[in-house]
């Protein structure tokens, strides 16, 4: 149901409008006869200040950002306001205007930053390919230092594959700094970071403004980082009002004891996973010996610093990457390394909620296909009965029905994370997979969507595997608790003894 429009809520001092790099004043965008991606909202970037643009999932954080970098949705149109960014209307300037603007003045890292690293290149070209001219090695480096990335042990020469998802993001901060922007746009530049180093990144930006007479406008649910860097504040509020099917709770609920048929079984379990990479003839170890369980009905996290083999070995799990070495086995039978060579019951019971939304996601599809897609393959249901299970399983993730018709670049990056936990869903799996999914939801949607995962590990005995940085959430939600740290398992046992202060 739509709410009556409201403008945006500033807060900080006010910025200097005489100075600003850019402006939108009631900037309103929309589908023309659809829906409304951003209310009338107003701001100004200043050199040397920190613009934080907050508000729930859906609000139009990304939809702002991307105006001010001139690239909307496809179809979606400014509807109201205006927009001056650099001296022009990016929405007014031709192709070659527009791409010389981004290529020289703006630079923008983006919610999913893996996706836009060529898989094929090595971390030393992607800092230099943005660079202007052809930057030596020792620059390249000290741009990998300055994002908090190592320049020595091999880094540098690895693929993004190679990477965890935080050093992905710090790759992507390294090849926008490269450009030597006027301005910088970042969208949620804290997700998949671990604690300390998301308390670093404040410390960055603060040091980029200063130090590259940058403005910095950054989409964030993180309210530490909001508090610690930014200037200004705009809150953004969402353009409909939240759907029915969950009910965000403050607290989590209290982990409970694996399910009652779980007495029996052995759940999910991997001894002695060995993953390496190969870089120039030297192999660097992601995970050495690292043994795993999640028993059936049972809660269980995967926690450590960035970078420590967290998603590796959850992929390893979820049979998309295969292990050099490892014993997999699901209630005590053998499990293939590879989901393509695994039986389609293994491959039904076993669901991943991946990091980046996009990688589960077809964009050149709408929500109910891609949701309807899960449910002709592995159940027996008519057309009809689909149709209506797409609906529930939208409402469970807190979503609209009508969202069926939507396709995934219309939504926010919060809202294609919760499409990409009903489509996991969907299988009636046994076992969810999940890494960092709460890493671009708000703190309210994040509660909300936990408490959809504990009900259905409550009721069903859903097993739960969860990777995240999120230490409060961890220890609300989880009954275990794997530590890692350098590819190696350093520490396994309840939660609540390993992790008491969350």
């Amino acid at each position: 149901m739509n709410t009556p429009a409201q403008p945006a809520v500033s807060a900080g001092p006010a910025p200097d409008t005489a100075t600003a790099r850019a402006t939108a004043t009631e900037l309103e965008i929309r589908f023309p006869g659809g829906p409304v991606l951003l209310r009338p909202a107003s701001l100004t970037v200043e050199a040397g200040r920190i613009t934080a643009l907050t508000g729930a999932s859906g609000s139009g954080k990304t939809t702002l950002l991307r105006a001010l970098l001139g690239h909307l949705p496809e179809g979606a149109a400014v509807t109201g306001g205006t927009l001056t960014v650099l001296g022009h209307d990016p929405m007014t300037l031709g192709p070659e205007e527009l791409a010389r603007l981004r290529r020289t003045r703006l630079a923008y890292v983006g919610q999913d930053p893996g996706s836009a690293l060529n898989p094929r290149m090595k971390v030393r070209d992607l800092v230099a390919e943005t660079a202007p001219g052809r930057p030596d090695r020792a620059a390249v480096l000290e741009l990998l230092r300055e994002v908090r990335l190592p320049a020595d042990g091999g880094l540098p020469e690895r693929r993004p594959t190679a990477l965890s998802g935080g050093q992905q993001r710090r790759v992507a901060l390294a090849r926008a700094l490269a450009r030597e922007p006027d301005i910088l746009l970042l969208d949620e530049p804290t997700a998949g970071l671990d604690e300390a180093l998301r308390e670093e990144m404040a410390d960055l930006l603060r040091r980029l403004v200063a130090g590259h007479d940058l403005a910095i406008v950054m989409a964030c649910h993180d309210p530490e980082l909001v508090a610690a860097c930014a200037d200004h504040t705009v809150h953004l509020t969402a353009p409909t009002a939240p759907a029915s099917g969950t009910t965000a709770r403050r607290a989590g609920p209290e982990p409970t004891a694996p399910h009652e048929n779980a007495t029996c079984a052995e759940g999910l379990a991997a001894r002695a996973v060995h993953v390496s990479y190969r870089h120039r003839g030297q192999t660097q170890q992601a995970l050495t010996g690292v043994d795993f369980t999640a028993r059936p009905g049972s809660r269980t996290a995967i926690v450590g610093p960035s970078g420590s083999g967290k998603t590796t070995l959850l992929r390893v799990l979820a049979g998309l990457h295969r292990a050099d070495a490892a014993v997999l086995t699901l209630d005590g039978a053998s499990l293939a390394y590879t989901a393509r060579k695994r039986p389609s019951t293994h491959q039904r019971r076993i669901q991943l909620v991946p990091q980046n939304p996009l990688d589960a996601l077809n964009p050149s599809r709408t929500v109910g296909a891609q949701l309807d897609r899960p449910l002709r393959l592995h159940t027996a249901l008519g057309a009809r009965a689909r149709s209506v299970r797409t609906g529930e399983l939208l409402q469970q993730v807190g979503l609209p029905a009508d969202f069926t018709s939507r396709y995934p670049t219309e939504l926010s990056g919060g809202q294609r994370q919760r499409v990409s936990i009903a489509r996991a869903l969907a299988t009636g799996p046994d076992i969810l997979l999940c890494d960092e999914i709460t890493s671009a939801l708000d703190p309210e949607t994040a509660t909300s969507v936990m408490d959809l995962l504990a009900r259905l590990n409550g009721e069903q005995g859903m097993t739960l595997v969860l990777v995240s940085h999120e230490l409060h959430l961890v220890t609300a939600y989880t009954d275990t608790v794997h530590l890692l740290d350098e590819g190696r398992l350093v520490a396994h046992g309840p939660t609540r003894e390993l992790l008491p202060g969350g």
